[in-house]
């Protein structure tokens, strides 16, 4: 018998529906499999890595944001750093390089657990990118809390320098602070993890009027950053106030952190046992 009418109908619409469906469940099939495929030859062992940015300098400028600063001489910090930045003596002394370019990031630290990366790598290769990075600087909010962690400030700006996609010839991590080493882990142990790693760790001490803070035993805090927190070749600490010396101290120090030539770090220092290290 030849069947109802509709009911041929019927089927020869159920066949083109499902050779439809089949046709984009196929599709689907064939996309997830490219997809796949594309990431297993992302991901495949012996595939080159992306190349890194290379830069004479990776600087990372660590300033103190714990309790002991209010919210008004964070902000001169942060001007002071972003005038800095685009003064026509940094970027000659950048465009001076072998690579005219370096690195710059920005981290603002407080308590042992309250370190706060405020503007990330930039390469800084001329006005423009100088001009960029200080209004960020300006602009973004506060977030640093908690007392003076400073070996917690040393651990965050070296996980910055080893990311793989900024190279330097040279690294350094610049702090500031108008306080002694409070909380975290010792600040001599992150220093020399810092310096065997090749990065050099120089400081500016801020004065505090009627004396502000000392360091461990009375010592005055520049000694004890002479002590306890610097480290690497051509490592040196500088002191100022907070007005204007502030932002000489700034630029001046800045200048010779990016003009200097000379090794990085004392990779020596990784091949010593832990309690040979100074």
């Amino acid at each position: 018998m030849g069947g109802h009418p509709l009911a041929a109908s019927g089927r020869a619409i159920r066949r083109r529906r499902a050779g439809q469906v089949g046709g984009r469940v196929g599709d689907r099939v064939s996309g997830r499999l490219a997809i796949a495929c594309c990431a297993a030859l992302l991901l495949a062992p012996g595939r080159p890595a992306a190349e890194p940015t290379l830069v004479d300098l990776e600087l990372v400028l660590a300033a103190d944001g714990s309790g002991s600063i209010d919210d008004a001489e964070l902000a001169l910090q942060r001007e002071g750093y972003a005038a800095a930045i685009t003064d026509p003596q940094v970027l000659s002394t950048i465009a001076a390089g072998d690579l005219g370019r370096i690195a710059v990031a920005y981290v603002e630290w407080g308590g042992a657990t309250s370190q706060h990366t405020i503007v990330d790598w930039t390469v800084i290769d001329g006005p423009a990118s100088a001009a960029g990075f200080a209004e960020a600087l300006r602009t973004r909010p506060r977030a640093a809390r908690g007392w003076n962690s400073i070996s917690g400030a040393i651990d965050h700006s070296a996980a910055l320098i080893a990311d793989p996609a900024i190279e330097g010839a040279r690294k350094v991590i610049d702090v500031s602070g108008d306080g002694p080493q409070h909380g975290g882990r010792p600040v001599e142990q992150a220093r020399d993890d810092a310096v065997a790693a090749g990065i050099t760790i120089n400081a500016l001490v801020l004065d505090t009027p009627g004396g502000g803070y000392g360091g461990p035993g009375g010592m005055p805090l520049s000694d004890h950053y002479i002590l306890s927190v610097i480290g690497g070749f051509g490592a040196f600490v500088m002191t100022a106030d907070r007005d204007e010396s502030f932002r000489r101290a700034i630029l001046a120090k800045m200048i010779r952190e990016i003009a200097d030539a000379g090794p990085t770090g004392d990779r020596r220092l990784a091949e010593r046992p832990g309690d040979a290290r100074r």
